[in-house]
């Protein structure tokens, strides 16, 4: 509820006046009129009604002064609705899943931690439709691009290393990317690429696959996974279980930096899993959806409900003033 009249309140203020008068006005007219020795006997008597609701006008007026104050301050009733319209960005992100995304220089292991910070940049899109392409040695389509985050998240959540045939084909994985965006009509149209390693399968060069999405308009934003130096790495041993070795982070800077500038993107390196979100929140305040608001409000006086009952209580407290009068004077 609102008020377009909160000034009005100010004649609260009189209430006490109000309450004064008529406590003054109650009590002179107790004084007695007639000098008796003793009223002892008239204090038995039972009287009658009109002394017992003595207080019913008082009430009456205060309680209809009351009411009328509101209804001078006009409460309403208002009712919002917000209409939003957003134009969408459609994102691709082609995630590598070769063995090597188990090196655990990012906790758990690069791939899980791929995975738990692309979670986090799927909640903070509003009205993009994002899509999932893993590589290898070859490359396919997880999910395609979509609203349904649910969706994309479940399947983000069910990539595994092993989906494929070891390698890293990078071209493949921004080819099947770019793919999946050629036919978008979405203003802008974004391809996010992760890996950790170099190109060393794959039919289609990264380069080439840069051309392309430049032609298409797509804008490709490559990140390289890993530390600097070495890492590390997981084997299995079936005698001593798990063990680990040092294994060297080679990562294709220059080749992803070409991809990136050649599309008008940008080239991150994840060195950690805080890196990593800050990389994930360039992204998204650089690739800020487009939203437009618009408010509308209802408005409902309510005043009505307050001025009736008011004018009602004063009426009734003057009537049962002038029935009770009498009564007050002995």
């Amino acid at each position: 509820m609102t008020w377009a009249n909160p000034e009005y309140f100010w004649l609260f203020t009189l209430l006490p006046v109000l309450i004064g008068f008529h406590l003054w006005r109650y009590f002179s007219r107790r004084r007695a009129k007639l000098t008796f020795s003793s009223v002892e006997n008239l204090r038995k008597l039972p009287g009658n009604w009109r002394v017992h609701l003595v207080w019913l006008a008082p009430l009456l007026y205060w309680a209809g002064f009351s009411l009328l104050t509101v209804s001078l301050a006009r409460p309403q009733l208002t009712n919002t609705t917000v209409e939003q319209k957003a134009e969408g960005i459609d994102i691709v992100m082609s995630i590598d899943i070769s063995t090597s995304m188990k090196a655990e220089d990012i906790k758990p292991n690069r791939l899980e931690g791929a995975k738990e910070v692309a979670t986090e940049f799927i909640n903070d899109r509003i009205s993009d439709r994002i899509g999932i392409v893993v590589f290898a040695r070859q490359s396919f389509t997880v999910v395609p691009p979509t609203i349904d985050y649910t969706l994309v998240k479940e399947m983000l959540n069910s990539i595994q290393m092993g989906m494929v045939q070891d390698g890293t084909a990078i071209g493949m994985g921004m080819a099947t990317g770019i793919n999946r965006l050629r036919d978008s009509e979405a203003e802008s149209k974004v391809l996010i690429l992760l890996t950790d390693g170099m190109n060393n399968a794959g039919e289609i060069d990264p380069v080439t696959a840069a051309d392309l999405a430049q032609s298409l308009g797509i804008k490709v934003y490559t990140i390289g996974i890993g530390t600097r130096g070495m890492a590390p790495y997981p084997i299995e041993d079936p005698i001593f279980g798990t063990r680990y070795r040092n294994v060297s982070v080679d990562i294709d800077e220059e080749m992803l930096q070409q991809i990136a500038e050649l599309t008008g993107g940008r080239y991150f390196r994840a060195t950690d899993t805080e890196s990593f979100r800050d990389i994930y929140d360039e992204i998204n305040e650089m690739e800020k959806t487009e939203i437009e608001e618009i408010i509308y409000t209802d408005v409902e006086d309510i005043y009505h409900r307050y001025l009736f009952p008011g004018i009602l209580f004063c009426l009734f407290g003057f009537l049962s003033d002038r029935m009770t009068n009498s009564s007050l004077t002995i």
